[in-house]
């Protein structure tokens, strides 16, 4: 997921894009959530989904298929989406925010 000020450059779990580097072009990197305009409730929620996706990587076998069953992905890919739809509203039109997860397994 990345975010970014639409007016200023870049800024998303999440990664992040900031104004203009060296060469300029944008530059991904982490952003810390604090630094976000966004609700505490918002900002929890988006903590806790990060650490509950953890859970779905055998660390032990990383490349191993999840140990998550159907039924935990599906719940998790909707409390996801819900927490997107949040990110993007509290943000506003003055920000773009894009979902790239790649891996939605399940």
């Amino acid at each position: 997921m990345s975010a970014e000020p639409a007016a200023s450059g870049a800024m998303g779990p999440p990664q992040a894009r900031r104004a203009e580097g060296k060469h300029g072009k944008a530059e991904e990197r982490p952003c810390e959530l604090d630094r976000l305009p966004i609700s505490a409730q918002t900002r929890t929620e988006l903590v806790r989904l990060c650490q509950w996706y953890q859970s779905s990587i055998d660390w032990d076998d990383p490349p191993a298929p999840s140990p998550w069953p159907q039924g935990e992905w599906q719940l998790f890919r909707r409390q996801a989406d819900t927490a997107f739809a949040a990110l993007c509203q509290e943000l506003g039109d003055g920000w773009q925010v894009e979902m790239t997860h790649t891996v939605w397994t399940g």
